[in-house]
């Protein structure tokens, strides 16, 4: 991961707001309260909003990001809310999270580069219980035609950032898919995803 792309999300979580709010997702909000209260890890967690959300329905939370200044807003949210999260700076493959250790995972806006992203899901399968959860919301492909109309909608400016239906079968084969739709959505997350976007959502249940 280069040197760049972790200066660039320490500069936007160095801003005093929070960049895409303290609210929880709402499509996380929906579907997690739909689980068994348990373990859960969020990947690029960012600033807390989701991983303190979950912590406040009781859930032990985990989460990973490279950025530091992220996870210096998130220890402050969890404490505005009076919860613990375990938040651990780095990459994935260095932060020794068990296998099999999660009941659910949440990748919510984790647009990992494309040189280590189904690595990273395939590391994160591992950590996953058999009949665990995985909950994803991430913009499209299709989502840079709404960006080009619209920059504040956010998300990656290229297409290999950006999530197709098929990438999604093929890093999570050995899940039941409860959900999986490409579809638009109207955002209104702080500074950075307000607008009509393009997501692709997905619930699948790990099979074995």
């Amino acid at each position: 991961m280069s040197d760049n792309w972790l200066k660039r999300w320490n500069d936007r979580y160095q801003e005093k707001a929070y960049a895409y709010g303290k609210n929880p997702n709402e499509f996380l909000k929906e579907q997690i309260q739909k689980l068994k209260i348990g373990s859960i890890l969020f990947g690029a967690e960012g600033e807390g909003r989701n991983s303190v959300y979950a912590a406040t329905l009781g859930w032990n939370v985990s989460a990973f990001d490279i950025s530091i200044e992220g996870n210096k807003k998130a220890m402050q949210l969890a404490k505005e809310h009076n919860v613990s999260i375990d938040y651990r700076v780095g990459q994935l493959p260095n932060l020794k999270f068990d296998p099999g250790q999660f009941d659910a995972i949440a990748l919510i806006y984790a647009h990992f580069p494309l040189n280590i992203r189904t690595e990273y899901h395939k590391l994160l399968d591992q950590k996953l219980k058999k009949g665990g959860n995985i909950i994803l919301e991430a913009f499209s492909k299709n989502n840079l035609e709404y960006r080009s109309k619209n920059p504040k909608i956010g998300g990656p400016p290229t297409t290999e950032l950006l999530f197709s239906i098929d990438e999604i079968k093929s890093d999570f084969e050995n899940y039941e898919i409860l959900e999986l739709v490409e579809k638009e959505i109207e955002l209104s997350e702080g500074l950075y995803h307000n607008g009509k976007g393009s997501v692709v959502r997905f619930v699948g249940r790990k099979t074995h």
